[in-house]
């Protein structure tokens, strides 16, 4: 009968019956056949500090980092919350192995699981490949490769956001030396912003023009009190005046590229080319990338070839936005290197066609080739039948619904880590966090009694 209270609780956890709780326990056991890839994450752990310190806490293992960052990414969520899922969920506890009495905060979860270099996720890739490859999921015959955008964490680049951003800036690193230093400082943050602010509102380019005169003129300004600043820094030759020196010393550079194609696009009305112009004086490898003549993004294109189980088998994080038809040869040779044969059958989008990469593949050893637009390609070169021709191109739509996957649901659509290398890291990690709950899937799908 139902009681209000509840008078006998169970003295121990139950073993999780929801079907997320059976999916980890699978990937799970994927994560412990990656043993020798535990090695790179402990030595990326420990790149920088001392070795063999006995002061201290342990801090997290190896394992309980790279299952901590599966976790994050898999739920997509902050190291705030990754932090709060890890003390309240006994399942997430368990995957990651973490002690009953731990229970690590978020800083201590970003310092650890940041440290891990995007070349150690690839790794640990590479290694989940190989292992579904000897669980029979992916053999590793059929590829699809494609390209998308994972943009940078970084608002919109307009010229005068991006000079009211060097202004702040450099202004905040100025006004705190001087409280610490007494070196030159000035500070026209508040009126920076305010002709930022009417720069935006702003209707015809006739009113911008002034606008955009004065907010120069502020910048510039800000700009040779930092240089005089960080002279005066480095003439004190102490550590913490050198940081501060340092800081100026990074963004002056970049803010000097700002002032340039401001002047050069609303003055002097010149089409600044893509690969001389700055988007953000924070995210500075920051790529434009123009898809399909109508979208621009801000990022980095990144090419994936996934097989027939959905596993992403490769990835590439490109520099600059090469065409798609440069990368269709590469794509197969990776493929041929982890596998350690050439694939069977490859699909390919419209954008990746050309006569030469049908005959540089096939020379290869590939049976089969599609590109789901000929491009000039004859039909008849492609594949042997139009069977096989209709099958993978079908097969190369797939990739749409992975892309789709990950963009929605391992965070994709935009990298929120700092920096070039941890923007690899992000992309490599969330590849990893994705085959993972395939390759759970793929098992229990397996395993089901019929």
């Amino acid at each position: 009968m139902r009681q209000i209270y509840e008078h006998q609780l169970p003295l121990s956890a139950n073993e999780g019956l929801h079907p997320r709780a059976a999916e980890l326990k699978a990937m799970s056991r994927a994560l412990d056949a990656m043993g020798p890839h535990l090695q790179g994450v402990y030595d990326d752990l420990l790149r920088g500090r001392r070795v063999g310190a006995k002061r201290g806490r342990e801090g997290l293992s190896a394992e309980q980092v790279l299952r901590a960052a599966v976790v994050k990414q898999m739920f997509n969520v902050s190291y705030d919350e990754l932090a709060f899922h890890l003390e309240d969920s006994l399942q997430l506890r368990a995957f990651c192995r973490l002690s009953p009495s731990s229970s690590p905060k978020k800083s201590t979860l970003q310092q650890n699981i940041s440290a891990i270099r995007a070349e150690t996720w690839e790794a640990v890739n590479q290694g989940l490949v190989l292992y579904a490859r000897t669980e029979k999921i992916e053999n590793g015959r059929w590829m699809r490769t494609d390209t998308t955008v994972v943009e940078s964490n970084i608002h919109h680049p307009l010229d005068s956001a991006l000079l009211w951003d060097s202004v702040r800036v450099l202004t905040r690193i100025l006004c705190r030396a001087h409280e610490k230093f007494g070196t030159a400082r000035c500070n026209h943050a508040r009126r920076a912003k305010r002709r930022n602010i009417a720069i935006l509102n702003a209707q015809t380019m006739e009113k911008r023009v002034p606008l955009y005169k004065d907010l120069l003129k502020i910048t510039n300004k800000t700009r040779t009190y930092a240089e005089r600043a960080m002279a005066e820094l480095d003439a004190t030759g102490e550590l913490s005046a050198l940081l501060y020196a340092e800081q100026l010393r990074h963004f002056l550079p970049l803010v000097s590229q700002v002032i340039d194609q401001t002047e050069r696009r609303v003055f002097r009305d010149e089409q600044v080319p893509a690969s001389e112009k700055i988007v953000s004086i924070f995210e500075p490898h920051t790529d434009i990338i123009r898809k399909d003549r109508r979208d621009t993004y801000y990022g980095h294109k990144v090419t994936l070839s996934t097989g027939k189980s959905s596993l992403v088998l490769d990835v590439v994080i490109e520099a600059g936005n090469p065409a798609d038809s440069t990368l269709a040869v590469r794509s197969a040779q990776r493929h041929a290197t982890l596998f350690g044969d050439v694939p069977t059958r490859v699909a390919f989008d419209g954008g990746f066609a050309s006569r030469q990469n049908l005959i540089d593949i096939k020379s290869a050893g590939t049976a089969e080739v599609c590109f789901s637009k000929p491009a000039g390609v004859p039909v008849e070169e492609m594949t042997s039948t139009p069977r096989i021709r209709r099958t993978l191109k079908n097969f190369r739509a797939g990739i749409e619904a992975g892309i789709s996957f990950l963009k929605r649901s391992f965070g994709w659509t935009r990298a929120s880590w700092c920096g070039l290398p941890h923007f690899r890291a992000y992309v490599w990690c969330s590849a990893v966090a994705h085959n993972l709950l395939v390759l759970a899937r793929a098992l229990l799908g397996r395993d089901k009694p019929a």
